[in-house]
């Protein structure tokens, strides 16, 4: 399944990088931009392949909105704006311009995804089902299923199912497990996942054993003999 792409339009480099970092851990694939004009060229290249823009309005060379207009010339992607202005006036003007939706600065990562979900989903580009041999995991339904069969979870198991599902044969550490899954702002210790894994094997079952432990290090998820990836 192809990781939907996002184009990241921020000038203040630290900024594009921590936000660009965040999304791959959430397993979108990443295109960073720090002004207009390299924006427009990139877009018009490639614009079957971006399936949503962050765009900051303060850029060095042309504003963001010059950038947002031209867009809407040839395509119609779903554009949330990041801005430090936080005026009413300002926020109706992005969205007159034809935003999809208006984050002001400063902004929780965490935040960031919440908004991108919503417009990804009314655009109709949020994957809805992520599967593994014989699981599926319903993304929008909050749903998990092994063959066919409806297994109960709370959110946070539900997440790092799909988490799981979504990084077979790759050798997870718990650390990056728990920024992934917790996204930052989780205060606490990585046995918690222990405990999630622990619960998830019990509901799962003996026959479905992906779940597999890597001592002193993490977990990988897949079958017996799948290549392992550090």
């Amino acid at each position: 399944m192809k990781k939907l792409e996002i184009l990241v339009v921020e000038d203040e480099p630290k900024l594009a990088q921590t936000i660009s970092d965040f999304l791959r851990i959430q397993n979108y694939e990443v295109e960073t931009k720090l002004n207009g004009n390299d924006t427009l060229e990139y877009f018009r290249q490639n614009k079957q392949m971006v399936d949503l823009i962050l765009l900051d309005l303060m850029l060095p060379d042309i504003s963001g909105y010059a950038v947002l207009k031209e867009i809407r010339k040839i395509s119609e992607v779903p554009v949330i704006i990041l801005s430090a202005r936080s005026a009413v006036a300002d926020q109706m003007s992005g969205f007159e311009k034809g935003a999809d939706d208006y984050i002001t600065k400063p902004f929780s990562l965490a935040l960031v995804k919440m908004h991108m979900e919503a417009v990804l989903k009314r655009a109709g580009k949020l994957r809805t089902m992520v599967e593994y041999k014989e699981l599926q995991a319903d993304v929008n339904a909050q749903l998990l299923y092994y063959k066919e069969q409806h297994i109960p979870t709370t959110r946070k198991e539900f997440d790092l199912m799909v988490y799981f599902m979504e990084h077979p044969g790759i050798v997870l550490p718990r650390d990056t497990i728990l920024n992934a899954v917790w996204e930052y702002d989780y205060v606490g210790d990585v046995r918690t996942i222990d405990t999630l894994v622990k619960q998830l094997r019990k509901k799962l079952g003996v026959e479905c054993s992906y779940i597999r432990t890597v001592y002193g290090v993490g977990y990988i998820f897949g079958e017996e003999g799948h290549d392992e990836k550090l």
